[in-house]
């Protein structure tokens, strides 16, 4: 599933401009823009429609889950356009052109943090004036699962991200439910000097959030819900 732009021009003005010159399913005209499709998957996850993100990403739209024989280049390469199926040559139908890292990267990188992060890690209390870290990610159990989609698992799930490309982060499931948009009931931080912080509570305390914020110090993270 996916969305095209614009309707088909048949019989438009060439006074609407070069948009009107390109073959249905090509370019601006009818093809699959790709930087937009993603503005819209960002908004879904941005406002917290997680379900129907999901549902987008999953049914075809977002790179990983493409077909890589019908898009034509590895998932991880975006691309600007795909030509759609209004393209007069079924063969092209599907198929990923001009390769760019420019928005759709943009995007699917603001994806991914609100996804494993969410939407403000780092935030100053409003109260104390101290700055703190909340982890609050939107993630589906599926995540957790691979391709076990039975509802109850005894032991605990997990998942892992680097934060800063530095900091190991894993999150531990016991609920084996979605976590979309909860925050943790406990924190362990590893420092690198081998020493574990434990935090009882979803908001991690501004020595501990400071500390993260320059990475150097920090090892790990684990988040338990």
């Amino acid at each position: 599933k996916m969305y095209k732009i614009p309707e088909s021009l048949k019989g438009q003005s060439y006074d609407m401009g070069r948009v009107t010159v390109f073959p249905a399913g090509w370019l601006e005209n009818e093809s699959i823009w790709v930087h937009l499709s993603y503005k819209f998957y960002l908004e879904l996850i941005r406002k917290g429609l997680y379900k129907e993100f999901y549902e987008e990403l999953t049914s075809g739209g977002m790179f990983p889950f493409m077909n890589p024989s019908v898009y034509g280049r590895s998932p991880m390469e975006c691309t600007s356009f795909i030509a759609s199926s209004a393209f007069t040559d079924p063969s092209k139908q599907g198929r990923g052109y001009l390769p760019r890292l420019s928005g759709t990267t943009a995007e699917f990188l603001s994806m991914w943090a609100l996804m494993m992060i969410g939407p403000e890690p780092f935030y100053v209390n409003q109260t104390t004036n101290m700055l703190h870290m909340q982890l609050v990610p939107a993630v589906p159990l599926w995540f957790f699962q691979g391709d076990d989609t039975s509802a109850k698992i005894k032991k605990t799930l997990t998942i892992s991200f680097n934060l800063f490309s530095s900091i190991n982060v894993t999150y531990h499931n016991s609920l084996g439910t979605d976590l979309f948009g909860i925050s943790p009931n406990r924190y362990e931080v590893g420092l690198r000097d081998g020493s574990i912080l434990r935090i009882n509570g979803s908001v991690l305390p501004t020595d501990i959030a400071v500390s993260i914020r320059q990475v150097v110090l920090i090892n790990t993270i684990d988040a338990y819900f």
